[in-house]
C-alpha cells in the first residue's frame, strides 16, 4: 500500500481548558496577546500547561532527581513498530495474565513498543482517581523481552495514590520510555507504526506528544 494511503489512528486526547490533570497539577489555559483587527494582521496566543496534560512522554527527570530532561532523550523509542494489546476491565493493575494472549516470546517476535488499552472508553473529560496502571512485574517482563517503550490509556503507569511509583522505578532502572494518556478506544489489537515524538524541551520533566498509529501495510 502506498505510504500516503496507509490508515492513521489519532491516539491523542483533545487538549483544552477542560482537559483533566492530576489533582494539583497545572491545567491548560490560553490567553491572547494579539488578535486580528485594525493594525494587527495575526492572532497570537500564550498557553500555560503542565507537560503532563493530554498524551505525553515522561522524562527520567520526572521520577529521578538526577534523570535526563525530555529534550535530551533519543527519539528512536518513540518512532517505529508497536503492538496494541487490549486488557479492558483488567482492574487496578495490568498483570502478565492480562496481556499474555498477545505476547510472542520468540526472539524479536514482539515489537519494541507496547501500548495497552484498559478502558472501554478513555475518560478524556474527567480525572479518574481509580485509573488502571502497570504492575511493576509486568514492566520487568516486557523489558526482558526487549521492549523499549510502554504506553497506556490512563494518566499514569502507577496508581494515582502511589508514593513509591514502582513501575516508574522499573522504567528508570531498565531505561524504558513511557507514553501516558493515550486514546486507544477505536484501535483494534495488533501491530502498527507508532509516531509520538516529544518536544525538545531542554529542562522539562515531560512533553506533550501528538501520538498517532499508522497501519504497517
Amino acid at each position: 500500500m502506498p505510504e500516503a494511503a496507509r490508515p492513521i489512528w489519532d491516539i491523542s486526547p483533545p487538549v483544552h481548558a477542560g482537559s483533566p490533570v492530576f489533582p494539583g497539577d497545572t491545567p491548560y489555559s490560553q490567553t491572547w496577546g494579539a488578535t486580528i483587527g485594525p493594525g494587527c494582521p495575526v492572532n497570537v496566543s500564550a498557553i500555560t500547561l503542565s507537560p503532563h496534560v493530554g498524551a505525553h512522554a515522561d522524562a527520567p527527570l520526572h521520577y529521578d532527581a538526577d534523570g535526563a530532561p525530555v529534550g535530551a532523550l533519543a527519539l528512536a523509542p518513540f518512532l517505529g513498530p508497536c503492538r496494541v494489546i487490549h486488557a479492558i476491565g483488567c482492574g487496578a493493575l495490568i498483570a502478565w495474565q492480562h496481556i499474555a494472549h498477545a505476547i510472542d516470546t520468540r526472539p524479536a517476535a514482539l515489537p519494541p513498543r507496547v501500548l495497552v488499552r484498559t478502558c472501554a472508553r478513555m475518560p478524556v473529560d474527567r480525572w479518574d482517581d481509580a485509573l488502571t496502571a502497570y504492575a511493576p512485574e509486568t514492566v520487568e517482563r516486557l523489558a526482558d523481552l526487549g521492549v523499549l517503550l510502554i504506553g497506556i490509556d490512563t494518566a499514569s503507569i502507577d496508581p494515582a495514590s502511589s508514593k513509591q511509583l514502582p513501575s516508574h522505578q522499573v522504567i528508570r532502572r531498565r531505561g524504558l520510555r513511557v507514553l501516558e494518556n493515550l486514546v486507544l478506544d477505536d484501535v483494534p489489537e495488533g501491530d502498527y507504526e507508532l509516531i509520538a515524538l516529544p518536544l525538545k524541551l531542554t529542562t522539562a520533566d515531560a512533553s506533550p506528544v501528538r501520538a498517532v498509529l499508522r497501519a504497517l501495510s
